[in-house]
């Protein structure tokens, strides 16, 4: 465990321009392989439905599923290779909750899972990502700080 790495990892995201501009409600909370991430639903999230967007539900499986891997990867960022998503069921009050584990890692992949919950506990979405260390260090330069 590494206190420290998750701490700067978790202000890497809240201080990256999305998050403070789009996202501003969002919490994050890394530990080792997993991580969890909070997002007050409001209607600027909403697509003509009445409901969030797919994006919405993408940003927030593919981010915990990210910093789990990058919560145990200490030297680099870690780059998203590819994600898909399972939609489950809309939403369009709350807070929802996504939750993201990493399930297996080698020298060049590391594959983790992220699923996203309603303020009720219930599964709305779900989705399984590989990802890659990149060539760029950890470092204030983006944020790790």
């Amino acid at each position: 465990m590494n206190p420290e790495h998750y701490s700067k990892l978790e202000k890497m995201y809240l201080q990256a321009a999305i998050n403070t501009t789009l996202y501003e409600t969002t919490t994050i909370k890394i530990s080792e392989g997993i991580t969890e991430i909070k997002l007050q639903i409001s209607e600027k999230y909403f697509h003509a439905l009445g409901a969030i967007h797919g994006s919405v539900y993408f940003k927030l499986l593919d981010d915990a599923a990210f910093f789990a891997v990058n919560s145990i990867v200490k030297d680099a960022f870690v780059l998203t290779t590819s994600f898909n998503i399972n939609l489950i069921r809309p939403v369009n009050k709350g807070v929802i909750t996504a939750i993201g584990k990493l399930k297996f890692k080698s020298r060049n992949l590391y594959v983790a899972e992220a699923t996203l919950y309603n303020e009720n506990g219930k599964d709305i979405a779900f989705g399984t990502g590989n990802f890659t260390k990149s060539n760029v260090t950890l470092s204030e330069k983006i944020g790790y700080k």
